[in-house]
């Protein structure tokens, strides 16, 4: 089975796949940085914190005993989450615990450090220090300008921040030079290089912007589609007076002009439709009642050899009088579902009117209703749809087992079903049985398939009282008719019924 995906989410897929496109792109335009140059990190702020912890780090170096350095670098290690370590101009162990470097590292501490770069000719060259600065390099023999970088190294994955500096102890004797490296397991380096919590806030604080900002456009769209949605399964299910009523000023509004358009069309059409059906079985009925009392005075009348004659006439004008009658009764169904008012009516009571009301010699009908079963129906309505279920039970299985008849409550509503062990109906004509003049038999006898009014007529006596008439094939033979109903809810119009579904 497939699994249908609502607009609604694919939109906010395709956000967040747009989310994870443009973060992906970052983290790979991040990696090819940090092949070439991190020193970009310098620039947003980290620098000042970088010398801010060498400089306590030192200056607190250059209060105390060389017996305390150690406690001291530890003290600051814990409070960062690194490691910290001095090392001396030749990649020495100097004051800390670690003793050895990797050698991408020992390298950057031993070469001459870029004091900045600058760019002649589209090749990266070492800038020279300034002048205050080259005196005192030559003097104490240092290796060239302050160092100050950020480096990666992997198997495992370690990131390195060395920043060099003077110690200066009395108890040492002349000021030494030192690189301070600090060895983290992430990129943020105790919050010294990137600090990642105000990044995540912002982008907590983007992404709530954007859906917060996407909501009222994608809302907007997945109602309106889900109104034409519904608008439409009405449409299907033969209701033309919905209207969707759609007021927008872009495609999904036209589209809804245009579902209203061809709601009113068919609204037009059927309704048409059966009020000439209406009309013609209006006007045969005089005519009708003329014939039969003809045929009536002239069986009377007629010689014995003429009676098979005139008693087949009798009967067909019977025939035609019953159809005349059924659409008489389809045509009021029809143009009356409007001012039907609905009230509460036993389920119970309904049952056994239409069984009375129907011939049921030959057949058994059990019924099983419990009696404070009550529904929310037009009582004349209810008993005709009723009736006509029990009488084409009884036609097509009457004589095939018992006619099952019962009735319970589902949440709000309450399910009745006439069930019987006929043939049943296969299963690609199910959707039609309910459409008018339609018969399963081609040849469309009488005697075979009856008007093809008959659950037209229940069709719509259900819709008039706001429900819904169903059938399906029983297992392992049988076919069952369910008519689903609100339960009791007294003075509710089929308008105002329609409205809670």
């Amino acid at each position: 089975m497939r699994v249908r995906l609502p607009l609604y989410g694919k939109i906010l897929g395709w956000f967040f796949l747009n989310l994870v496109v443009v973060a992906s792109v970052f983290v790979v335009l991040f990696n090819v940085q940090f092949r070439f140059d991190l020193d970009w990190f310098f620039a947003s702020g980290a620098r000042e914190r970088i010398e801010a912890v060498r400089d306590l780090i030192l200056g607190e170096l250059a209060i105390t005993t060389p017996d305390e350095w150690n406690r001291v670098m530890q003290r600051y290690s814990e409070a960062h989450h690194v490691r910290f370590t001095l090392f001396d101009d030749d990649a020495k162990p100097f004051v800390g615990e670690l003793t050895k470097l990797p050698e991408d590292v020992r390298q950057r501490i031993v070469s001459r450090p870029v004091f900045n770069r600058a760019r002649r000719n589209g090749e990266v060259a070492p800038a020279t220090p300034p002048p205050e600065m080259q005196a005192e390099i030559q003097r104490r023999g240092w290796r060239g300008p302050p160092l100050r970088a950020l480096m990666r190294t992997t198997s495992p994955t370690r990131y390195w921040l060395l920043a060099s500096g003077r110690l200066e102890n009395t108890m040492i004797g002349d000021p030494v030079r030192v690189v301070l490296v600090a060895e983290s397991e992430n990129l943020s380096v105790g919050g010294l290089v990137f600090d990642p919590k105000p990044w995540l806030w912002l982008g907590i604080g983007l992404v709530a912007f954007s859906l917060l900002f996407w909501l009222p456009l994608v809302r907007g769209i997945t109602r309106t589609i889900g109104r034409m949605k519904s608008a439409t399964r009405q449409i299907a299910d033969g209701r033309f007076d919905v209207r969707v009523n759609i007021r927008r000023q872009d495609e999904l509004g036209a589209l809804g002009e245009s579902i209203d358009q061809m709601a009113a069309r068919l609204d037009g059409l059927v309704s048409g439709q059966k009020r000439f059906l209406g009309d013609i079985a209006h006007e045969l009925c005089q005519p009708l009642a003329r014939l039969q009392m003809s045929l009536g005075i002239l069986e009377q009348r007629a010689v014995e050899a003429d009676m098979p004659y005139v008693r087949a006439a009798s009967e067909k004008a019977g025939q035609i009088a019953a159809l005349v009658g059924e659409l008489l009764s389809f045509s009021k169904a029809s143009f009356g579902a409007s001012s039907v008012q609905l009230s509460e009516v036993r389920v119970a009571d309904a049952v056994g009117e239409a069984v009375v009301r129907e011939n049921t010699e030959g057949s058994e009908i059990v019924v099983a209703i419990p009696d404070d079963l009550t529904v929310s129906a037009a009582p004349d309505l209810l008993v005709r749809a009723l009736a006509n279920l029990i009488r084409n039970a009884i036609r097509h299985a009457g004589a095939n087992g018992p006619i099952q008849v019962r009735a319970v409550r589902d949440d709000r509503e309450v399910v009745i079903s006439v069930a019987d062990s006929g043939p049943g109906v296969p299963d690609d004509e199910l959707p039609k049985i309910f459409d008018a003049f339609y018969r399963l038999d081609p040849s469309r006898t009488r005697d075979t398939g009856g008007s093809g009014l008959g659950l037209a007529i229940v069709k719509t006596c259900v819709d008039s009282c706001g429900g819904i008439v169903t059938a399906r094939n029983r297992q392992p033979r049988g076919l069952e008719m369910q008519i689903r109903l609100h339960a009791a809810a007294p003075a509710l119009t089929p308008a105002a019924r329609a409205d809670t579904r």
